[in-house]
């Protein structure tokens, strides 16, 4: 049976060598790889077996140079041939020889001193011309760096090694590379076989020096039957060898190629077995904290490694998904770099500088292993991919590379990431991985401060879900779990069953820079919760009396500029906002930081916060806007408007936030902390009371549970204020007994320096006026007021206020409005920026008309006028001629640092000529 064999082969290379062209130009001719059953029978195509051997031939192009005189058209320099994808070898088969004992040529045979144990196949070569018959031994050989395995053989002493690796790029299928083949002999054909299970007994005949001179080699029973080589495990399409080669003519000169001439159109694929389990854990069983990932995938295959087993099928497309709880982390972002799909792309098996993705990007590990390579261990990394510029275009996305620069070997895959956009659940696919077969697989995300993932927020039983698809039946889903739990608290603190037995505790600060009364200083506001906390969802605050904001200078922020913000949500369009800020830089107040993520380094983002105008019925608002840039990572623009209400009574401003987001295009956000820091120059301003104060706020949470918050606040040096306000009283209209004059009053301030503000204000009118009550018309009631409808006959006269807080005065009507005491209270009602209502007690002391301000703003206020209409209209009526005396009313003022002033100012009348007439002024007293 071996000579004919060897007859036949001899044959069929001669009659490559006859159908050679004449003059043809540098190439390969009949180029073929088959896999061969025991005998010579037809060719094996059952997926996943040991066929009994591989032969591949291929005739080299020559002409006739004289008669009878036959030479290649150019000699091969290098040779790669890129076996059918699926294919696999098994290194670790046989025992090899050492480069020493390949190169020891016997003196006469001039066969190499290999072991016949080493043998793996022979070689038929056709030298020095066409259709000779040559037989000599293959053998495997210890493997030289870059290469998983080397075959090799030798022609008239001169050695030719064929180098086993896999291609460095897809599909990955093994690739024999024989790189500058010998010139010292002229090569016509080859014709090679490699034994599927090179210790067999069958192979005595053929093994070693008995493929040249004949005879039984049988090997030891030390050397262990082992298959040296397995067919794929996929049955379409058909497979097809490939080959590149290169001349020593013209080594520079683009390859030459060529496919198989037969296709390898395997079977029987239904039959193979497909048995892969997962097991998912992460790096901690505390809730709710940072956290990497475990992940494993076995393969139980004894088929691939039995002489009469059949492999088990290769796994194609993997899909896994997270159990719901376990999310990304924002802090992973604080250093992250990306790797881009041209650096990607660019990974080498060596790893040169400057090539490849950057270490920055590194976030886990990958370990491989298979029963081809016995006790090694294949190692990757695991990188982020660069949002959009990665090989799906998406959001996120896991570059895996696994490399072995000893063996050569360079496999590259990419993962795409999909978050669940409500829930923040995570979905990996990984689809056409290399057809390559393993026994245990390996991914190790990083732990610690930074890791990518949360665990989930209560304690419990979860599960982690895959969908495995075989390359022999890429329709059908294996479906596999695996369950973990999570068993503490986070930070050691006790295991919450559910969300609603988390706390909502967190810790509250509050307070400006520098709180001297009466100075500008920037104010700032932070709010902290902890890891396993109830996650905040809006917060609100309420400053205390006299702490408040300078708007005069301030531009609101157009509405149309905040839509455009809110337009650029996008995922990549951040970037955009950070550039060209949708707001204009002139109304700016400060800026917010917020730090999400869970551990002890959270990833803090800033944002701007900007003055914006009426907003959902308050009159002001802050428009917070943060271009969401984590890392690589651009989540688009995330605005939130928080209303400004002012009481008008007390002028105590209050803020009331929208919702926070919790989650951007399916990454939940986590936020940890909100710090607001208003340092626009000169914006806010502190009271002029050092009585103790607290700013008030409470967070709500996502379960709408509202957690109350203080914190301590106190201005100092409010005795260093000066309190020098002036009073002037003036009549006009009729100065007879009975007569109705009408009332101008005008309160100022005095330029410069820093004053106390008025807290209370009490004016008592002198006896020549009384209350005309009979004018009373028409009084408003306190439910007209609060819904802004008060009769147009309770107006009594009007008022406006001069403030530095505002750029423009606030005026408004004098109402009569309905009180708990004996007469009306006089409310003037002032409205511009702001709506403030000065209410003040009408009575009668010891006959005269009083009227106290008992609780003023504590705001600056450069002057003040009230204007009360007089006639027939007019609430005051004279009790005797004006004109013969001058009247003096009296003013007790108290400060908000508890200064006090007495003004007695008099009041102004215009009297006919020569007649007695009062002057203003008034004398104050301490």
């Amino acid at each position: 049976m071996r000579a004919l064999a060897r007859t036949l082969a001899a044959l069929c290379l001669l009659a490559s060598a006859s159908a050679a062209p004449a003059q043809a130009e540098f190439g390969l001719h009949d180029f073929d790889v088959s896999f061969e059953a025991e005998g010579g029978g037809p060719e094996v195509t059952r997926a996943g077996s040991h066929p009994f051997a591989m032969t591949t031939g291929f005739g080299i192009n020559y002409h006739e140079e004289g008669s009878g005189n036959f030479v290649p058209d150019e000699e091969v320099k290098d040779l790669a041939v890129e076996l059918p994808v699926g294919f696999a070898g098994n290194p670790t088969a046989t025992p090899t020889c050492s480069r020493a004992e390949f190169l020891e040529f016997d003196p006469v045979t001039g066969l190499s001193a290999c072991p016949d144990a080493a043998a793996v196949g022979y070689v038929n070569v056709q030298y020095n011309s066409p259709g000779g018959d040559s037989l000599k031994p293959l053998y495997a050989l210890k493997s030289p760096y870059g290469a998983a395995a080397q075959l090799g053989f030798v022609i008239a002493r001169s050695p030719v090694t064929i180098d086993l690796t896999l291609k460095q790029s897809k599909p990955y299928n093994v690739t024999a590379l024989s790189i500058n083949t010998p010139q010292t002999v002229k090569v016509f054909a080859v014709n090679l076989t490699v034994w599927g299970n090179p210790a067999s007994p069958v192979h005595d005949g053929e093994r070693g020096q008995c493929v040249v001179f004949g005879g039984q080699c049988p090997l030891g029973p030390e050397v262990e039957e082992k298959p040296f080589i397995t067919l794929p495990r996929a049955c379409a399409p058909p497979l097809f060898a490939t080959y590149r080669a290169v001349s020593w003519l013209n080594p520079e000169a683009p390859p030459v190629q060529g496919t198989s001439a037969t296709p390898l159109e395997l079977s029987q694929c239904e039959e193979l077995d497909f048995g892969p389990t997962i097991k998912a854990e992460p790096t901690t069983t505390a809730a709710e904290s940072p956290t990497g990932l475990d992940f494993d995938l076995d393969v139980d295959a004894p088929g691939l490694s039995e002489v009469d087993g059949i492999a088990d099928a290769d796994i194609k497309k993997a899909v896994v998904t997270l159990p719901e709880g376990i999310t990304t982390n924002p802090a992973v972002a604080s250093g992250l770099g990306a790797c881009t799909q041209a650096q990607f792309e660019s990974e080498t098996v060596d790893s040169n500088p400057g090539t490849g993705c950057p270490e920055s990007a590194k976030v886990g590990s990958v370990e491989v292993e298979t029963p081809l390579l016995e006790n090694k261990i294949l190692r990757g990394s695991i990188y982020v991919a660069k949002q959009g510029d990665n090989e799906f275009g998406s959001l996120l996305a896991i570059d895996m590379v696994i490399k072995d620069p000893k063996l050569g070997i360079l496999v590259r895959a990419a993962g795409k990431v999909e978050p669940d956009p409500v829930t923040g659940q995570l979905r990996t696919t990984f689809d056409d991985l290399p057809q390559l077969p393993f026994s245990h697989f390996h991914l190790h995300f990083r732990e610690g401060g930074r890791a990518p993932l949360i665990t989930p927020p209560t304690c419990g039983q979860f599960t982690t879900t895959a969908e495995l698809y075989s390359y022999a039946k890429p329709g059908e889903a294996l479906a596999q779990s695996s369950s973990f739990t999570i068993d503490s608290g986070a930070n050691n603190s006790g295991c919450p069953a559910s969300l609603s037995a988390l706390p909502n505790n967190p810790s509250f600060s509050a307070g400006t820079a520098d709180p001297k009364a009466a100075t500008h200083s920037p104010f700032l506001f932070n709010l902290n919760r902890a890891d396993g906390t109830q996650h905040l969802a809006s917060i609100s605050a309420t400053l205390p009396d006299g702490l408040t904001g300078r708007l005069a200078g301030t531009p609101y922020c157009p509405e149309a500029q905040i839509a455009q913000a809110s337009a650029r949500g996008g995922e990549g369009q951040g970037a955009l906002e950070a550039a060209l800020p949708s707001c204009p830089l002139a109304s700016e107040l400060g800026t917010v930081t917020v730090g999400a993520g869970a551990g002890p380094e959270p990833y803090h983002v800033q944002g701007r916060a900007y003055l914006t105008g009426p907003y959902k019925g308050a009159p002001l608002s802050i428009a917070i806007i943060t271009p969401a840039l984590a890392g690589p990572f651009d989540l688009g623009t995330v605005v939130v408007r928080t209303a400004l209400r002012v009481d008008p009574e007390s002028a105590r401003v209050s803020a009331v936030s929208d919702p926070i987001p919790q989650i951007l295009h399916g990454l939940p956000l986590v936020v940890r902390s909100v710090a607001l820091d208003l340092s626009r120059p000169s914006f806010m301003l502190n009271p002029t009371s050092c009585e103790p104060k607290s700013i008030e706020a409470s967070a709500s949470s996502t379960l709408g549970q509202v957690a109350p918050l203080s914190s301590y606040f106190q201005a100092a040096d409010c005795a260093a204020l000066g309190f020098k306000p002036k009073l002037s009283l003036r009549l006009k209209g009729g100065t007879k007994r009975n007569d109705n004059p009408a009332l101008l009053a005008t309160l100022t301030y005095p330029k410069g320096g820093a004053y106390a503000n008025i807290a209370r204000a009490q004016v008592t009118l002198p006896h020549s006026e009384f209350l005309d009550q009979d004018h009373i018309r028409t009084i408003c009631t306190r439910v007209q007021f609060a819904a802004d409808s008060c009769p147009k006959g309770s107006v009594y006269g009007k008022a406006k206020a001069i403030t530095p807080l505002l750029d423009e005065p606030l005026k408004g009507p004098v109402y009569l409005r309905s009180s708990d005491n004996p007469l009306p209270d006089l409310v003037a009602d002032l409205r511009g920026q702001v709506h403030v209502a000065l209410v003040g007690r009408i009575d009668s002391v010891r006959g005269g008309i009083r009227t106290t301000f008992a609780a003023t703003p504590d705001v600056p206020v450069k002057s003040f006028t009230l204007a009360m209409q007089g006639d027939k209209k007019g609430l005051l009526v004279n009790s005797t001629d004006l004109c013969r005396r001058p009247h003096r009313a009296n003013a007790r003022l108290l400060a908000h640092n508890g200064r006090a002033l007495t003004l007695r100012p008099v009041l102004r009348v215009g009297c006919p000529k020569g007649g007695g007439r009062g002057s203003g002024g008034g004398k104050g007293k301490r």
